[in-house]
C-alpha cells in the first residue's frame, strides 16, 4: 500500500489566524461477533449520513478474526446484495496492514503498519462512533480500550455497554429499579457443562409454569441470532444448540401475548427524552421478527404506533427510565411488549442500535423530527463535548 492512497493528518493551528481543521471521527465497524456484516451495513448507513463539511472521516474495519484494517471510505459498498451481508475482509485495503490506536491517554494518534514497511501515522482522532453490535463492540470492551486510550466515543460506557449486551444482568437491573420484566431463566455454562440433564428439567419446568412456546437465546447476543422458538420438548436441545453457538450461557424466557412495542432515547443537553414509539406487527412470514425478517425481509414497523396519548406517554416514561436504569449515554432503543391486560413489560435495551436505512431507531427519530442526518450528527456532537474516564 503506497503512502498516496493513506489518510494524511490534519494540520494543527498555529496561531488563531490559522484555519482550524475539522474533527476526524473515527467509524470503527465490523467485529468479531456474529453480527459482523449488520455492523458493517450500519456504517456505512453512519458515514453517508455524516456532514463532510463538518468533519473527517475514518474508516476502520475490525476482521472477523480482530484484526483493525484501513479501509476505503466507499459506503455504497457496505449494503446488503443479493441477500448477503458485506464483510470487512473485502473493504480492507490491505490483507495484512493493521492499523493501531494508541493507549497512552496523552495521544490520540492512530498509526497504520504493514509487514515490511515503515509505520505510518494517520493522524489523530477527535472521537469515535463505534457501530459494532454484540460481543467484542458494544460489550464494554471497545469501550474500555477508548478509555484506557482517553479518546472520546459515542454512546454507553463501559458498565451500561456491558450490562446492555448481557440480557440476565440487565433483566436483573432493571428488575432492581422496579420495571416490569417478563419470566426468565437463565442457564450459565457450568451448569450446563457439568449437569445438562439437570438445567433441561428446569427448563421444562419452567415451560410447565408459563407455558410453551418458548424462546431460546443467547445471553449476549442482537439482531435476533441464534434465537429459536420452542413449541415442544422435542424441539429444545436443537434450540439450545444453536442459541450456544453464538453463547455458552443462555436465555429461557417466555412467549408474552401482545404487541411488540419499540421506542427510542436520545440524550440531549436537558437530558435524556423519547421517540414516538413504534409497532413491530406481526410477521406472516416468520415464526418471530427474526434476522430474516428485520434485515432481509425488512418487515415493515409502523411508525408511529397507533396507541393511545395514554399509552405513548407510558412506553415513553419507561424508555427514559431503562436509559437512567442502566446509566446509558447517548441513544438506546428500548423494546416492550404491550401485553393483552394493558400493560407494558420490557424485553430489552439496544445501547448501539442499528443505523441501517430500515432500522426501527433512525425511523422513529425521523418521525419525531430529528432527520438521520441531525441525528448521527448530534451523537457526534455530544462525545466531543463528553470526557472520558469517571462521570
Amino acid at each position: 500500500m503506497s503512502s498516496e492512497n493513506l489518510p494524511q493528518s490534519p494540520e494543527r493551528a498555529e496561531s488563531p489566524q490559522a484555519p482550524r481543521r475539522k474533527p476526524r471521527v473515527a467509524v470503527v465497524f465490523g467485529g468479531r461477533s456474529s453480527e459482523h456484516g449488520i455492523s458493517v451495513v450500519t456504517a456505512g448507513a453512519v458515514m453517508k449520513a455524516i456532514d463532510r463539511t463538518k468533519y473527517d472521516v475514518l474508516p476502520i474495519g475490525i476482521t472477523a478474526d480482530g484484526r483493525w484494517a484501513l479501509t476505503a471510505d466507499e459506503p455504497e459498498r457496505m449494503a446488503i446484495t443479493d441477500r448477503k451481508v458485506p464483510d470487512v475482509d473485502r473493504l480492507a485495503e490491505s490483507a495484512e496492514g493493521s492499523v493501531v490506536l494508541s493507549v497512552d491517554p496523552g495521544s490520540r494518534e492512530v498509526v497504520y503498519t504493514e509487514p515490511g514497511s515503515v509505520p505510518k501515522a494517520l493522524g489523530e482522532v477527535d472521537v469515535v462512533f463505534p457501530v459494532l453490535h454484540g460481543p467484542y463492540g458494544e460489550d464494554g470492551t471497545l469501550q474500555g480500550l477508548l478509555e484506557l486510550s482517553g479518546v472520546p466515543y459515542v454512546g454507553a460506557g463501559v458498565l451500561a455497554s456491558a450490562v446492555g449486551q448481557d440480557k440476565e444482568y440487565m433483566k436483573r437491573v432493571f428488575l432492581s429499579f422496579g420495571l416490569p420484566v417478563g419470566p426468565y431463566e437463565v442457564v450459565r455454562p457450568r451448569e450446563w457443562d457439568s449437569n445438562p440433564a439437570a438445567a433441561r428439567k428446569r427448563i421444562v419446568d419452567f415451560a410447565g409454569e408459563h407455558g410453551w412456546p418458548l424462546f431460546i437465546k443467547p445471553a449476549r447476543g442482537g439482531s435476533s441470532m441464534g434465537i429459536t422458538k420452542v413449541d415442544g420438548i422435542e424441539g429444545l436441545d436443537e434450540a439450545i444448540e444453536e442459541a450456544r453457538r453464538h453463547d455458552p450461557k443462555f436465555l429461557v424466557e417466555s412467549l408474552l401475548r401482545g404487541r411488540e412495542i419499540e421506542c427510542g432515547v436520545l440524550e440531549f443537553e436537558d437530558g435524556p427524552r423519547a421517540s414516538v414509539p413504534a409497532e413491530i406487527p406481526p410477521v406472516t412470514a416468520h415464526d418471530f421478527y427474526d434476522f430474516e425478517a428485520k434485515y432481509i425481509d425488512s418487515a415493515a414497523g409502523l411508525v408511529p404506533a397507533p396507541l393511545t396519548e395514554e399509552q405513548t406517554a407510558e412506553v415513553q416514561r419507561l424508555a427514559v427510565a431503562a436509559f437512567d436504569a442502566v446509566s446509558c449515554e447517548g441513544l438506546v432503543r428500548a423494546d416492550f411488549f404491550l401485553t393483552e391486560d394493558g400493560s407494558f413489560v420490557i424485553n430489552e435495551i439496544n445501547t448501539l442500535p442499528g443505523f441501517t436505512p430500515i432500522s426501527m431507531y433512525p425511523r422513529m427519530w425521523q418521525e419525531s423530527g430529528v432527520g438521520y442526518p441531525e441525528l448521527v450528527d448530534r451523537l457526534i456532537q455530544a462525545a466531543l463535548t463528553r470526557s472520558t474516564g469517571l462521570r
